[in-house]
């Protein structure tokens, strides 16, 4: 984008954020737009991959996928996972995050059983050392992206979660 995101772009992301589905008319109340003016600001935020896609978001427990795990890799040097699988021989993967320190990888799965699980750490197992843990529950989860701080001190200062 050749132009910083301004208030009204942020509100227009808020917006979308919360219901992706919205149209350009219902939009364009929400942030006090003609449907034109919001459809053109949603096709230049898109244009430029401030907006990179539409999505449904899916409840892996009510799709039959109630178990969540992270799984830290420390891959061996011949047997990267990233570099000697693809994504369709995991399909139980679904976030890698690419790490610093003592481990190459963060996995984030789902699957269906604990025997599910315990057949995907064996495939896993394979490309490197492991540990694992399972999520007991989940109490924050899909934070809606945020404009970043302005005061550079907010953005330095660590006081913990707070709602």
């Amino acid at each position: 984008m050749n132009r910083p995101l301004d208030q009204t772009d942020w509100r227009i992301i808020a917006a979308l954020q919360e219901d992706g589905r919205l149209s350009f008319n219902q939009l364009g109340r929400r942030v006090n737009l003609s449907a034109p003016a919001v459809a053109e600001r949603v096709r230049r935020l898109e244009e430029s991959g401030v907006i990179a896609g539409y999505q449904a978001r899916i409840d892996p427990v009510r799709a039959g996928l109630p178990l969540t795990a992270f799984v830290q890799l420390r891959c061996a040097l011949t047997k990267c996972l990233l570099k000697t699988t693809n994504s369709d021989e995991f399909p139980e993967v679904v976030e890698v995050h690419k790490l610093s320190g003592n481990w190459c990888s963060m996995l984030k799965v789902r699957v269906a059983s604990m025997p599910h699980l315990e057949g995907l750490l064996e495939r896993i197992g394979t490309h490197g050392e492991m540990n694992s843990h399972v999520v007991l529950s989940t109490q924050y989860e899909g934070r809606a992206v945020e404009p970043p701080p302005t005061d550079p001190q907010l953005a330095s200062r660590s006081e913990g979660w707070r709602r």
